[in-house]
């Protein structure tokens, strides 16, 4: 027996007077909200206006909402359909299950209809909205906290999450402390944000590469934290479908970082090239230098000096001035 856990709450609901709110849909709110609030700020220090993170927000949360859902019930379609199964089920998305892959792909896909018919630049859209998202989903994450939900195995360490006998694997029933899989992924989501903003900086990251680093970032923890995971999942040569999803978009982020790396600016090695000796090919190449012309001999005693040659010896005519007749001996 543990003693020390990570207690769950007591219900999936926010109670307001009449009203019954569930948890999860007001901590994906939350999360949709602080992500557009920090989305704005970021696109505003880059000179975008006022306003405009809000405008596609509009367009892309309804996106993200129903390709989070598809992924789920596509992935997870068990759940919803077969005997003893109400696929009605299927629309509930305030009992939770929106795929993150999912999400993303539809939320993109929102964007990119919006920004285009702003006339926006996507890819620098998606560069400043990127850290925005990662801390968005930590928050949203916690919503699975309320519904005691995706959490790991069985633990005794002293953060295990508390689940109750209702909502435990039917394969271990008497183990009453699990993986909080869902803080993993929030403080993950937390810290792969803070080092998106070192980089974007310390790297000049633009063009999109910010995006794909948070592609990078995000799968990289979502592959191991989904190991941990005890939900019903399909599998695929002993893994769970996720865990290939997450490897699979992690190479392609990396991939695509690679590419889109700035090139190098090309330097010439001025001083070793110029006291590197010829090669034979110049050596040939090469003009052969005029030779100067030959001194005139010392004139011997009683001999008149013989004429300067002219600075024109290299046109092949030579200027001698008008001298003095010779001595007779």
């Amino acid at each position: 027996m543990n003693l020390a856990f990570l207690p769950s709450p007591s219900s999936p609901y926010l109670n307001l007077g009449p009203l019954m709110i569930h948890w999860y849909a007001v901590m994906v709110i939350a999360g949709v909200i602080a992500a557009v609030a920090i989305g704005q700020r970021r696109w505003s220090a880059r000179g975008g206006a006022p306003g405009t993170v809000v405008d596609i927000a509009m367009v892309a949360v309804p996106f993200g909402i129903i390709g989070g859902r598809l992924y789920h019930v596509i992935t997870s379609w068990q759940l919803y359909f077969g005997p003893g199964k109400n696929p009605v089920e299927a629309l509930y998305v305030w009992q939770g299950g929106l795929g993150v892959w999912g999400g993303i792909a539809g939320g993109a896909l929102g964007a990119w209809i919006a920004a285009r018919r702003r006339g926006l630049d996507f890819a620098a859209l998606a560069d400043a909205v990127a850290p925005a998202v990662l801390v968005g989903q930590a928050i949203g994450r916690i919503g699975c906290w309320f519904n005691q939900e995706l959490y790991g195995r069985p633990t005794t360490l002293p953060w295990g999450l508390q689940i109750d006998p209702a909502n435990r694997p039917a394969a271990t029933p008497d183990a009453a402390t699990y993986h909080p899989t869902f803080a993993y992924e929030a403080s993950w989501n937390l810290a792969a944000a803070a080092l998106i903003v070192w980089a974007e900086r310390r790297f000049r990251l633009d063009r999109g590469r910010v995006f794909a680093l948070y592609v990078a970032a995000y799968t990289a923890g979502r592959g191991w934290i989904e190991t941990l995971r005890v939900d019903p999942a399909n599998h695929i040569l002993g893994l769970r479908l996720n865990v290939w999803t997450s490897l699979l978009l992690f190479i392609a982020a990396v991939a695509f970082l690679y590419l889109r790396r700035p090139a190098r600016p090309a330097t010439a090695d001025a001083g070793a090239d110029a006291g590197a000796a010829p090669s034979a090919a110049e050596a040939s190449a090469a003009p052969a230098p005029t030779p100067l012309p030959e001194q005139p001999a010392t004139p011997e005693p009683g001999e008149a000096p013989a004429p300067p040659l002219s600075a024109t010896h290299g046109s092949g005519r030579l200027d001698r001035p008008v001298t003095a007749a010779r001595k007779d001996r």
